[in-house]
């Protein structure tokens, strides 16, 4: 392939500013989504007695066609390691290991193995973010408030830690609160609001306590949704769908001649 070949699949394949670009999107999402529904129907035994076979040549043909498109990713890259080992190569290698990989795993004792290698072509779910606007700005918050996550967090795990030790001093191992992790593992089910009930306190001060840690979890929740959400109203750059073909950097401003990462010229 010549140059400008190379040049014309780059930008049908990364980026979706273009109609073969939206189309070549469009396909992909109906085929992700197409290889999802299977793998959930597999699941299901009296379909899977039925219709395996069907199953089984429809599974190669997608795995066929995510093949060609992770080796026509890896061409057009400048590149292609740095495409390989990133987020959405992996992803894209993930989508179609398993299939192979069964064949070369045979024998009765390893159908466990085989089983649960054809179930991580579930991950092919993530392929889904690349394509989906509202996934890459939500990311995208998540990226811009991390730091205040992980602090938020790490006052959760303090937390949890001074009220389970608080709880296995009060209420012991004859009210189930058997150790200190287990009894963290109840400060972790009260506080999120799950409350399995496996474990509850018997005491007056225990259970006051209880109550507190119930209230605290309503808060628990709001903050890091808070978080998130300050970052996503905030008013974004406009960007469009321009891959820098050295780095695979996105999300460049509409009027960005070069990328903004690395400074390689956009196409």
């Amino acid at each position: 392939m010549n140059k400008n070949v190379r040049n014309r699949l780059y930008e049908i394949i990364f980026e979706a500013d273009t109609q073969k670009g939206k189309l070549f999107d469009v396909v992909l999402l109906i085929i992700i989504l197409m290889s999802i529904l299977m793998v959930m129907l597999e699941s299901v035994t009296t379909i899977n007695q039925e219709y395996s076979q069907l199953l089984h040549v429809m599974e190669w043909v997608i795995t066929i066609i995510f093949s060609v498109e992770y080796l026509l990713r890896i061409y057009v890259v400048k590149k292609p390691f740095r495409y390989i080992f990133s987020f959405y190569g992996i992803i894209d290698l993930l989508a179609v290991l398993p299939t192979y990989l069964s064949l070369v795993i045979v024998g009765s004792h390893s159908l466990v193995v085989i089983r649960a290698l054809r179930l991580l072509r579930v991950f092919r779910i993530f392929k889904l973010s690349r394509y989906t606007v509202a996934g890459q700005n939500l990311a995208k918050a998540m990226r811009s408030s991390r730091e205040k996550i992980f602090v938020f967090l790490f006052f959760i795990v303090n937390m949890v830690i001074i009220v389970g030790t608080l709880m296995y001093l009060i209420e012991g191992p004859e009210h189930g609160f058997k150790s200190i992790p287990a009894s963290i593992y109840w400060a972790i089910v009260t506080m999120t609001t799950v409350g399995y009930g496996d474990i509850s306190p018997q005491t007056p001060l225990g259970q006051f306590i209880a109550s507190l840690v119930m209230i605290a979890g309503y808060a628990i929740i709001a903050v890091p949704t808070g978080i998130v959400t300050a970052e996503l109203i905030k008013s974004p750059t406009k960007t469009n769908t321009q891959v820098c073909p050295n780095c695979l950097h996105d999300n460049h401003d509409n009027d960005a001649e070069y990328c903004k990462k690395c400074g390689t010229k956009l196409n």
